[in-house]
C-alpha cells in the first residue's frame, strides 16, 4: 500500500501523501460566523493531512445556510481565519477554504432573518437545523439577471479575503445541491435568461465565478468541486446525456486556466468522471461519496487503478487528528461519535486523542 503515501504536486503545493482532508461542516464557528481559537486548534491538529480543505464557508451573509457556519465576508471573519491559517502553517500544513453559497438550502433563522435566493423560486425538499429545531427550507426568491454580477463579486471578494487571512487558496463549491449546483440542474433552474435553459447557459455562472476568482487570486490557488448526477437536495440530474453535456462544457470552459485541482464527487471509475478528468488535464481529487466511510484500502485501490491524482477523505479525519500516522503504521482508529458532528463545544471536535496522547 505504498501508493497513498507517495508525494504528489497539487497546484503549487507539494503534498506528502495522496489523500487530503475533505471539507466537513462542523457548525462550530463563533458569533457572526467568526472562526475562533477552538477552530484553529481543530485544524492544526489535522495539519499532517498535507492539504486541508476547510469547511463550507459563506461568501456573503445571504449565502449562509447552516447554523454556526463560518463566513469570509467581514473583517472579523478574516481575522478569525488568520488564526486558523497561522495555526495550520505552524504545524507544517496547508489549508484552503471551501467557498459555499448555499442558495435555497437555508432558513432565515440561521442568518438574522435575511432572505433566501436561488436560480428559481423553487423550494428545496427536506428540512434544515435551526436554533429552534428542524424547519422546512425557505421558499427562495429567484435572482434577477442583473444581480448575477453581484453573486460573482461575492465569491471574488471572499477569495481575496481568504488570501488576506493567510489561507493557501480556495475551493469553489459547485456541488451537493448548493447555489452553483442549483444553476447547473434542470430541476432547480427554470430560468429563461442567459443562465438557464441550455447546458451552456446553466453552466455559465460556475464558469464565470471560477474564471473571476482565478483572475483575482491566481488560478494555482483555486480548486473547483462538482458532483455530477449526485441527485441530492433536490438537484436532480438523471438524464445521462444532458448531464455529460453540461459538465463537459463546464470543464472545457475552465481547462485552460491551470487551476490547482478539480474535485469530483461521483463514482471514480465512472465513464463521466474519467471523461471529465481527461478534459480537465490537471490534478483531479476523487471522492466516492457519503454512503460509506473511506478506508485506506479504498484509497489504495482507487490510486492503484489510476482513477485520480489524490483522494478526498472525510469522516476518518474527524475522529483521528493523526489519521496519516495511524494509516501509515496500521494503528487502530478512534471510534466516531456522530452525535457530536454538528454540536457546539469541544466534545467530539478537539478531544479525539492522538496516538501519543
Amino acid at each position: 500500500m505504498s501508493t497513498p503515501f507517495e508525494p504528489v504536486r497539487i497546484g503549487n503545493w507539494d503534498l506528502p501523501q495522496r489523500f487530503v482532508m475533505a471539507p466537513l461542516t462542523r457548525s462550530r464557528a463563533g458569533d457572526h460566523g467568526v472562526p475562533n481559537e477552538m477552530n484553529a486548534e481543530y485544524y492544526a491538529q489535522r495539519a499532517t493531512a498535507g492539504l486541508i480543505i476547510a469547511e463550507g464557508t459563506q461568501p456573503s451573509a445571504v449565502g449562509q445556510g447552516y447554523w454556526r457556519s463560518p463566513g469570509l465576508h467581514s473583517a472579523e471573519q478574516v481575522a478569525g481565519w488568520k488564526l486558523v491559517a497561522d495555526a495550520v502553517h505552524d504545524k507544517g500544513g496547508r489549508i484552503v477554504v471551501q467557498l459555499m453559497h448555499v442558495g435555497r438550502i437555508s432558513h432565515p433563522d440561521n442568518k438574522d432573518g435575511l432572505e433566501t435566493v436561488a436560480p428559481s423560486a423553487i423550494q428545496a425538499p427536506g428540512q434544515i437545523v435551526t436554533a429552534t429545531g428542524m424547519q422546512d427550507h425557505a421558499v427562495p426568491r429567484a435572482l434577477d439577471t442583473d444581480e448575477i454580477p453581484g453573486i460573482i463579486e461575492e465569491f471574488v471578494q471572499a477569495a481575496r479575503n481568504a488570501i488576506e487571512a493567510g489561507l493557501d487558496g480556495v475551493e469553489i463549491h459547485s456541488a451537493n445541491g448548493y447555489l452553483l449546483h442549483q444553476f447547473l440542474g434542470t430541476s432547480s433552474n427554470h430560468r429563461d435568461d442567459n443562465y438557464g435553459g441550455s447546458p451552456e447557459n446553466r453552466a455559465r455562472l460556475t464558469i464565470e465565478v471560477v474564471r473571476a476568482v482565478a483572475d483575482a487570486i491566481g488560478a494555482a490557488k483555486v480548486g473547483l468541486r462538482i458532483s455530477p448526477a449526485h441527485n441530492i437536495q433536490g438537484v436532480i440530474e438523471d438524464d445521462p446525456v444532458a448531464t455529460a453535456t453540461t459538465y463537459g462544457h463546464l470543464v472545457d470552459s475552465i481547462a485552460d486556466l491551470g487551476l490547482a485541482y478539480l474535485s469530483i464527487l461521483a463514482p471514480p471509475d465512472g465513464e463521466l468522471t474519467q471523461d471529465l478528468r481527461r478534459r480537465f488535464g490537471g490534478p483531479v481529487l476523487i471522492n466516492s461519496g457519503f454512503a460509506t466511510i473511506t478506508t485506506l484500502e479504498e484509497v489504495a485501490d482507487l490510486l492503484g487503478r489510476d482513477l485520480g491524482d489524490a483522494v478526498a477523505v472525510g469522516r476518518p479525519f474527524i475522529g483521528n487528528p493523526d489519521l496519516v500516522e495511524r494509516w501509515r503504521t496500521g494503528a487502530p482508529l478512534n471510534d466516531l461519535d456522530p452525535n457530536t458532528f454538528y454540536t457546539p463545544g469541544a466534545k467530539g471536535y478537539i478531544d479525539y486523542p492522538a496516538l501519543n496522547a
